[in-house]
């Protein structure tokens, strides 16, 4: 097994298209990278929310970034489930986010994710930011979506409480759906912990589709 470092490592841009799904889908990666590299700046994007929504996301999101550099997060109100219908203002808003960041690491939506608001994030990150490490995060759902992860970050099991008790915590207006339990986000860590042999038995699968050595 590879391990890939990230000694340069200098800004991250995370983008969802929701409230909760950069910290479902990479929450624990973020939380490591900001643990080995204390001065990295990271940009983080919800692309829809409004009102309860927004003020989670925000909350959620200062929790996860307590210890960067510096942070910025950004908030949108695209609508919710109508993503590809309002394609063209999202689209503006990735250029101009061009415009303004340079990543080291992009982390966002996986082109196969069925949740049409998923897939049309992750086809305008690469359209966007083509020269740069993109790596895919995925999100248990009811469509049953999940894949082979092929890039792996072991997570200690404080770590993981962290980012399944802040998601829990923060994210109150979700507790009524049924897949919306710790236990889903323990489960999906403990799965890629055996997949990848983590000493911690816990870590979150993300997908590369372009590595440059």
């Amino acid at each position: 097994m590879i391990n890939l470092q990230l000694d340069n490592l200098k800004t991250i841009l995370c983008l969802g298209s929701h409230a909760d799904d950069i910290e479902i889908g990479c929450g624990g990666t973020i939380l490591k990278l900001l643990q080995q590299h204390p001065n990295v700046n990271v940009c983080w994007v919800v692309l829809s929310g409004s009102d309860r929504r927004a003020d989670e996301a925000r909350a959620s999101a200062e929790k996860f970034l307590a210890h960067a550099g510096e942070s910025r997060i950004i908030q949108k109100q695209f609508r919710d489930s109508f993503f590809p219908y309002c394609g063209q203002e999202i689209k503006e808003f990735f250029f101009e986010l061009q415009q303004e960041i340079s990543p080291d690491l992009v982390l966002t939506h996986r082109r196969e994710d069925m949740h049409q608001d998923h897939r049309l994030v992750a086809e305008l990150t690469w359209n966007t930011f083509r020269n740069h490490l993109i790596l895919e995060y995925e999100i248990p759902k009811y469509e049953g979506d999940l894949g082979n992860p092929n890039v792996f970050v072991p997570l200690s099991e404080s770590l993981c409480q962290q980012k399944v008790s802040t998601i829990v915590d923060e994210f109150a207006s979700q507790s009524d759906k049924p897949w919306f339990t710790a236990d889903t986000f323990w489960s999906l860590l403990r799965i890629r912990g055996i997949e990848c042999a983590s000493p911690s038995q816990f870590a979150e699968g993300l997908y590369a589709r372009k590595l440059t050595l």
